[in-house]
């Protein structure tokens, strides 16, 4: 990532650290530590250990201890790195004290309680005068619009995990198992250079499809039955999130009248997607779908969210804290029907917004019914 681009994701930020008259602000996210850095490393934990940034006007710095400094060092070009020999948040008030830093802004939406705590302890007892202070979704909010170079990050990602649902008639056979599935479309996404998966695959069979988010079983599969299959992969960073619902051999016709509800509605949603418009109305409109043809009660989650570094990320389509979509956002449509104790239909496509419409990037998986 180049120092221009980086140049340019920091001079927002300080812009809204401004407007909250915030000194600096204190970032743990791995996401957003990445956006605003270039610096890769994850934590398994919600914890600051690989790595935590502070930016202010005056200063970018990188803490992170001996066992990440040289990755830092080569990442994090734009960044003045700081080891820390000991305990972070014990040595964490003399840097803020150093630095001048009087009202520090915490992502608060990510921040663990532990660890805010003992933050306000040791900057008491050291009488290091600095107010923490909540920013709410500050560099999440920068991250909905994506730069071009993202875009083709994205695009990538999603042409990647196309290819790898493509693939999926070839290999497919009843008799296999959802935990058989799941590690076959791993394996190829791994073994055709994937960094990972960007979340566990979901692959949901006959009744298990009625949980939105299964989590793949030993239940065989049996012909006539739908299969939810909900994956995504990471690639140089970015994720992708796609879904179909696939039946081998002829579909039961509840099923197959499900499927084409939430088809009708996924295509009507899309269709009301472009820049300038509501995130509620898409929701509206494929919900309304769904209702008409009788399974609104079966429709139970929202309709799609932004994709990014992090797989769920804003703008969310949904009828709560409606927002504007705007060029440049990527986000999911996904509409349902989850009937209990019978199974569920799913179908979900990444969008690229644009003023003119939504451009569909998982286009090329194609939908299938094999006989």
């Amino acid at each position: 990532m180049s120092d221009s681009c980086i140049g340019v994701r920091i001079g927002n930020l300080l812009r809204k650290l401004e407007e909250k008259r915030l000194d600096a602000a204190w970032i743990i996210q791995p996401e957003n530590r990445r956006y605003l850095s270039g610096f890769t490393a994850e934590d398994p934990q919600l914890t600051e250990s690989s790595g935590s940034l502070i930016v202010g006007e005056e200063y970018r710095l990188l803490l992170t201890d001996s066992r990440y400094t040289e990755q830092a060092k080569k990442e994090a070009q734009s960044f003045d790195i700081i080891t820390v020999k000991g305990d972070l948040i014990g040595e964490f008030p003399q840097i803020l004290s150093k630095i001048g830093c009087k009202r520090l802004g915490l992502e608060d939406g990510y921040l663990i309680w532990a660890t805010y705590t003992r933050l306000r302890d040791r900057i008491e007892e050291q009488g290091v005068k600095v107010e923490l202070v909540p920013m709410g979704s500050v560099v999440e909010d920068l991250r909905k619009i994506k730069e071009d170079q993202e875009i083709e990050a994205i695009r990538a990602s999603a042409k990647f995990i196309a290819a790898i649902v493509k693939q999926m008639p070839q290999w497919l056979t009843p008799g296999m198992s959802e935990k058989e599935v799941a590690w076959e479309i791993e394996d190829r996404a791994r073994r055709s250079g994937a960094e990972g998966m960007a979340f566990p695959p979901i692959v949901a069979s006959g009744p298990n499809g009625a949980l939105p988010h299964a989590v793949p079983t030993d239940k065989k599969i049996v012909p006539g039955e739908p299969i939810v299959v909900d994956v995504g992969v990471r690639l140089n960073g970015y994720c992708s999130d796609t879904t179909r619902t696939l039946f081998l051999g002829k579909p039961d016709r509840f099923f197959l009248d499900i499927y084409k509800v939430v088809r009708e509605a996924q295509l009507k949603a899309i269709d009301a997607i472009r820049a300038g418009v509501s995130t509620d109305v898409p929701d509206k409109v494929a919900r309304k779908t769904i209702s008409r043809a009788g399974y609104g009660q079966y429709f139970c989650h929202a309709l799609g969210h932004g994709v990014g570094l992090a797989t769920h990320e804003g703008p969310r389509l949904s009828p709560r804290e409606p927002e504007v979509l705007l060029p440049g956002m990527v986000v999911t449509v996904e509409p349902g029907i989850y009937v209990p104790g019978k199974g569920g239909v799913r179908l979900e496509e990444m969008l690229l917004v644009r003023e003119t419409g939504g451009e569909v990037l998982t286009k090329d998986i194609g939908f299938y019914v094999m006989e």
